[in-house]
């Protein structure tokens, strides 16, 4: 096992530092935070160490998360300059080079986390700086899959992570809001149409993913012929549904790409 570190103690953070010391994958665990409240809620939630220092977190760490916020990555990086740990930074939108270009002795890993891993449902990506070694890459995967599932990608498809599974629980809960008020139209009241929607959501995914079926097999099973399932689908076959959700990710994409140009 190794020593993890956390700098920066955010939800998300926690939410790794939760299912870290769940899968008693770590010997310790440090984080700190410029904001005290978040540093005594994260001990309160978690047992771990935690300082104001962010170079006792350094000292103290064989593996360092940066979990700040983009504004906030330059200070950071500047701060432990020296370091020649593994780092793996989860701060939007910074890239590989920036951060080799200013940790020049570590070895850095950058991720695209997206927000289910708040309740251990995390999928990811994440891409590899040039001197992460081999034995680097399963602690990094063993960390993340510990929250839910990460995938080993090139950094260029980092940004199609990010349309997708970055922003795609936003685009996944608009699409329930609309089933949500589609019910309620038809009668049902907001609290049930609102759980039977959720409900709906979260069974369709542990199907597709627990009976390893694709998405044309799901829909073959629920739509009978002549049915009401059939009956609906031909809405959406007529629609342009298809291609205003290919032009949401693209949109999605695209923006991530401009935003790691910054």
């Amino acid at each position: 096992m190794v020593k993890v570190g956390f700098i920066g103690a955010g939800n998300m953070a926690l939410a790794l530092i939760k299912a870290i010391k769940k899968a008693n994958l770590a010997d310790s665990i440090y984080a700190s935070d410029v904001k005290q409240f978040r540093l005594k809620l994260v001990e309160d939630e978690t047992g771990i160490n935690v300082t104001p220092y962010n170079k006792v977190v350094v000292n103290e760490s064989d593996v360092i998360f940066l979990a700040v916020k983009p504004q906030q990555i330059d200070k950071v990086l500047d701060e432990i300059r020296d370091t020649n740990k593994l780092i793996i930074s989860i701060a939007a939108g910074i890239t590989l080079k920036h951060l080799a270009d200013k940790l020049k002795n570590a070895r850095v890993v950058r991720v695209m986390p997206n927000t289910p891993c708040l309740v251990g449902e995390m999928a990811a990506g994440f891409a590899l700086g040039p001197k992460v070694k081999d034995e680097d890459v399963k602690i990094v995967e063993e960390l993340l899959n510990s929250a839910g599932k990460a995938f080993l990608l090139k950094e260029s498809m980092l940004d199609a992570v990010t349309g997708l599974s970055g922003s795609g629980p936003a685009f996944i809960a608009y699409l329930i809001q609309c089933l949500i008020e589609a019910s309620v139209e038809q009668g049902l009241s907001k609290d049930i149409a609102t759980e039977l929607a959720e409900r709906t959501a979260l069974g369709t995914a542990k199907l597709l993913i627990e009976k390893g079926l694709s998405p044309k097999e799901l829909i073959k099973m629920v739509a009978s012929p002549g049915g009401t399932t059939i009956a609906g689908l031909e809405v959406l076959i007529k629609s342009d549904v298809r291609n205003i959700l290919i032009e949401t990710v693209e949109k999605a994409t695209k923006r991530s790409k401009e935003l790691g140009k910054k």
